[in-house]
């Protein structure tokens, strides 16, 4: 591709597409860069927007960069590009994520087009899914997903479930005796009350879900403090259908392909008419994360927990405007 194609009307549109990602907290830690004379798009982590409690080790922020590159790469497909990815380029950076150059139509992965409908259609859901079993074939694509990305989809058996759903309940008993944690969370939540955040980013209380009569699935509540009024309370499904999304080894390239695995099973699981939610609570606690993953399993690393089903889609959250995430250089 012709670095004169890299326009700012053209590259701005590629990077509303990447902002669309999830991210923990929708924290949002990624700035990219343009480098229109070298015709290459950086993806840069900002560790300003990091979790130092709850992710000291900033996997949960590779993991949302990697979606965010993604959706790059969905957005290039989508306008006849192929996006070339270099991970890690500067290895004396540890916050420069990726160099992606974009190459003509002949390479383009129509997997990826087809994808590019559910950017702007997924969004957490945390609200009570119903009890219908999602078929085996849809898991199989699911699974087919995340090894695009080399990283693996595990869907647990009974006696699994049931030992994930106990660290879920675990880490919520972690956090409630943690008041740094529960400070750290409640810097990202806009319920409206004076002196939050921006509006553009963070946990809006409409995104909250409602709370629940019988905690039997692992959705989080963002509102154990009872900030927000009327907030109403709902029964959610009993067997709860999650999957978990890991890696045979442990480091940030790693952490990047299983962001980009990560949104790429989301995106599949929306066109499959699918809600998800994502469930890091116990993977945030290093007395609960070796132990999520099946002891029988060759994934040695586990990075998402996603509960899966049908049920309402989530509303969208808001996104930081691309002028404050793009620059050219």
């Amino acid at each position: 591709m012709s670095t004169t194609d890299l326009t700012r009307p053209f590259v701005t549109s590629l990077i509303e597409d990447a902002v669309t990602a999830p991210s923990m907290h929708n924290a949002q830690p990624w700035t990219f860069v343009c480098r229109t004379d070298a015709g290459v798009i950086e993806l840069h982590g900002d560790p300003r927007r990091g979790m130092p409690r709850e992710d000291p080790d900033h996997r949960a922020l590779h993991l949302g960069c990697g979606a965010a590159l993604f959706g790059l790469r969905v957005g290039a497909a989508h306008r006849g590009r192929h996006a070339s990815v270099r991970l890690l380029p500067r290895p004396e950076d540890r916050w420069h994520f990726a160099d992606v150059e974009l190459h003509g139509p002949d390479d383009v992965d129509r997997d990826l087009v087809a994808l590019h409908a559910a950017l702007s259609r997924r969004h957490t859901s945390r609200f009570p899914f119903t009890e219908e079993r999602i078929p085996s074939e849809v898991i199989d694509g699911l699974r087919a997903a995340a090894l695009l990305e080399g990283c693996r989809l595990v869907v647990p058996g009974a006696w699994h479930t049931d030992a994930v759903l106990d660290f879920v309940h675990d880490s919520e008993r972690f956090e409630a005796a943690d008041a740094a944690v529960r400070a750290e969370i409640a810097a990202w939540m806009r319920t409206g009350a004076p002196g939050e955040g921006s509006q553009t980013e963070g946990i809006p209380s409409y995104a909250f879900g409602p709370r629940q009569y019988d905690v039997t699935a692992p959705v989080r509540d963002f509102d154990s403090s009872r900030h927000v009024p009327d907030r109403v309370s709902a029964r959610f499904e009993k067997q709860p259908q999650i999957a978990l999304l890991g890696t045979a080894e442990d480091s940030p390239q790693k952490w990047l392909a299983a962001g980009q695995a990560l949104h790429r099973v989301l995106l599949r699981a929306t066109l499959d008419g699918l809600s998800t939610s994502l469930m890091s609570q116990p993977l945030e606690w290093s007395e609960l994360r070796s132990v999520v993953r099946d002891p029988t399993s060759t994934m040695g690393f586990v990075h998402m927990v996603i509960r899966l089903g049908y049920g309402p889609l989530g509303r969208a959250t808001p996104r930081r405007p691309v002028s404050e995430v793009l620059t050219f250089g």
